[in-house]
């Protein structure tokens, strides 16, 4: 795209195996490996840093003025290609494809759970979609040059621009039962969520890479689930002000012949431009209001209730309003921005009763809440968009509601926090003994296994 050439001598690339050939070298698909144009005479600036780390480095090329790909290898010419062939004649194709949608069945009221809430609270945080997955990133450093402001575990981690008090947040997401269900609606949810768990600190989101995993592509429905995700992404993406700066794809993803559900992973990042100035999912204080952001109609098609506790895999996912996103989560980053609260979650899978608890749980800070609604379930367990849970000081609620109203979101106040206690319609449970159930399935589940 720079109307440049580029010359290669192959014999200079580290290479794992003797012996390999231009062409295995040139299509080789090894990890770990970076690709950078350095400005002139700069070279043994980047080889000291690589040498520093113990990390291969070679200067394999330059750039021409001639416009053409020349591979060099064991003294030879082994390509010379009009690099506009490459960047501007490829072939575009056209697969076939079909995108299928599952039938709009609901849950018939007859086959919900009758048990108080508090019940199947205990049972949706034992289930592996639920729990805490600290288990699995303790176990990695996330402490490098201890310039980790927000620690894993959260909607997003910040991390300091070194030297600096800006920081970036980031986070990854994907909703693969969505996707299957309806891919348009899952492309779509994958990139709000992405942008829901960046606008949760406080931060603004500024992009995103995705992560394409996919079944065989020659099937048309499987092309159909590819293509109906891309189409609910660029919505998405087009709304939010949230481009895609990168990623990669997948394909071929099959076991016996089915393929994996559509996983489209989103990794996004966003800045946080005062480091003093940001806000986790924690609950911290008791008495403050609890705070519902966004419409809750009791979506529970698809969602992790239906899924695990019903065996109730039909219907189609929640519908993902992108302009309710982006007015309710504007107005979240401004409540956070003017220091109105400092603890917010977004909701997400299990709904907004999972998301209360998980706010609980490092702090022992329970709340106290009293719905009364004519089906309770759906209201606390469903998975509706556009919506986070926010806990907010008694001096500061008359300026929460004021800002709230005048962006016109809406929003339900259903509680306070408490110490000690999950209380929900006079039910109770102690945090400790939630907190149990959390954070140990992954350990009980492996021990089980050995």
């Amino acid at each position: 795209k720079g109307n440049l050439g580029i010359e290669l001598d192959l014999d200079k690339v580290p290479c794992r195996e003797d012996k390999m050939s231009a062409y295995e070298i040139m299509l080789s698909e090894s990890q770990e490996r970076m690709l950078m144009i350095l400005e002139p005479d700069k070279e043994s600036i980047a080889k000291e840093i690589f040498e520093k780390w113990e990390l291969d480095f070679s200067v394999i090329g330059k750039l021409t003025d001639t416009n053409r790909l020349i591979i060099n290898h064991q003294k030879e010419i082994k390509a010379d290609i009009i690099l506009d062939i490459l960047e501007k004649g490829a072939p575009s194709y056209k697969r076939p494809y079909e995108i299928n949608i599952f039938d709009d069945e609901d849950i018939k009221e007859d086959t919900l759970i009758n048990e108080n809430p508090i019940s199947i609270l205990k049972k949706m945080i034992s289930s592996p979609n639920l729990c805490s997955r600290k288990w699995v990133w303790e176990q990695y450093d996330h402490m490098v040059m201890t310039d980790t402001v927000l620690l894993p575990g959260g909607d997003s981690a910040i991390i300091r621009v070194h030297g600096t008090n800006k920081g970036l947040s980031v986070t990854s997401d994907s909703t693969p039962r969505y996707c299957a269900s309806d891919p348009y609606e899952g492309g779509k949810q994958a990139v709000a969520e992405a942008w829901r768990n960046l606008i949760s600190v406080g931060s603004l989101p500024i992009a995103i890479t995705d992560c394409m995993n996919f079944g065989n592509p020659e099937k048309k429905e499987i092309m159909g689930q590819f293509a109906g995700v891309i189409k609910g992404m660029i919505e998405a993406c087009n709304t939010l002000n949230f481009p895609v700066v990168s990623g990669n794809v997948s394909l071929y993803n099959e076991t016996n012949g089915k393929g994996i559900n559509p996983t489209p992973v989103i990794g996004g990042v966003g800045v946080v431009e005062n480091l003093d100035v940001f806000s986790d999912q924690n609950l911290k204080r008791k008495d403050d209001f609890i705070l519902i952001i966004g419409k809750t109609t009791g979506h529970l098609t698809q969602s992790i209730y239906a899924n695990e506790l019903l065996n109730d895999k039909k219907g189609l996912p929640p519908k993902v309003n992108l302009d309710e996103e982006l007015k309710n989560g504007l107005a979240l980053r401004e409540l956070i921005n003017k220091k109105f609260i400092d603890t917010s979650h977004d909701i997400s899978d299990g709904g907004l009763l999972i998301a209360l608890t998980e706010m609980s749980m490092k702090n022992l800070i329970g709340f106290n809440i009293n719905v009364e609604k004519d089906n309770l379930n759906s209201y606390l367990f469903g998975e509706d968009q556009a919506r986070y849970a926010v806990a907010v000081e008694k001096h500061k609620i008359e300026d929460v509601r004021l800002l709230l109203n005048e962006k016109n979101v809406f929003f339900e106040e259903i509680g306070r926090t408490c110490k000690n206690e999950i209380i929900i319609n006079n039910k109770k449970i102690n945090i400790l003994e939630l907190k149990e159930i959390y954070e140990n399935w992954f350990n009980n589940y492996l021990s089980k296994a050995s």
